[in-house]
């Protein structure tokens, strides 16, 4: 779980992911999903080295303070430091954003059992629900065909070695072109599965995905 960034466009002086929702900082309604599917073996959660906001002391929950610059440089170091730490390279990872706080315990176990048995993993995504524009100079430009667009989420699954090699291959480009774990298992030559995911696990990034992800987050209680 990358919790290394400052959250810029949350418009706040806190790190977006420790701020709190429904009375509990963002990152720990994130970890509470991981913690209720039983499949998930370990969670690895990483911040940046200076990081002092979290601290925890809880069963099968790992804090590594590798975190990097980029999101990419974050993943990559945890994948290295969850290697060291015994996992295996044909074990199955499951990389999710801290941010994406409506993750639920029913929808990791459905990309879960999407790719377990598929020879690359997958990524939960969304199709396309609005249409898509082309912009130049403040205009529209054209209209794109949405059919065959997807918007990406995570968590996104696939091999501890394979994601690690495909990781290693962008790092001395600083992991240019590397928007998320599928677009460097694409660069590798990969075609990861799309597994169909919700419109409520939204990524919150702007001031007003927080009044959103409190309201939902209240509706479940």
């Amino acid at each position: 779980m990358p919790c290394a960034g400052q959250g810029a466009r949350s418009g706040s002086a806190t790190p977006k992911q420790y701020q709190l929702l429904a009375g509990t900082p963002m990152v720990l309604h994130t970890l509470a999903a991981f913690q209720a599917v039983s499949r998930v073996r370990q969670v690895w959660i990483v911040v940046a080295p200076a990081d002092r906001f979290l601290t925890l002391d809880l069963p099968g929950v790992h804090l590594a303070r590798c975190g990097g610059s980029s999101r990419a440089e974050t993943v990559y170091n945890g994948l290295k430091a969850l290697r060291e730490g015994g996992a295996a390279d044909m074990d199955w990872v499951l990389v999710h954003d801290a941010a994406r706080c409506l993750i639920t315990p029913q929808q990791i176990e459905m990309l879960i059992d999407a790719g377990e048995h598929d020879p690359i993993g997958g990524l939960l995504a969304l199709k396309l629900p609005d249409t898509l524009k082309v912009e130049v100079a403040g205009r529209v430009a054209a209209t794109l065909d949405r059919e065959d667009k997807w918007l990406a989420q995570t968590p996104q699954m696939f091999r501890l070695g394979a994601l690690l090699a495909a990781l290693q291959a962008q790092a001395g480009s600083q992991f240019a072109g590397v928007t998320d774990e599928s677009s460097a298992m694409e660069l590798a030559g990969h075609s990861p599965r799309l597994v169909p995911g919700s419109a409520q696990n939204f990524k919150v990034t702007y001031p007003e995905d927080f009044g959103l992800a409190e309201i939902i987050l209240r509706s479940r209680a």
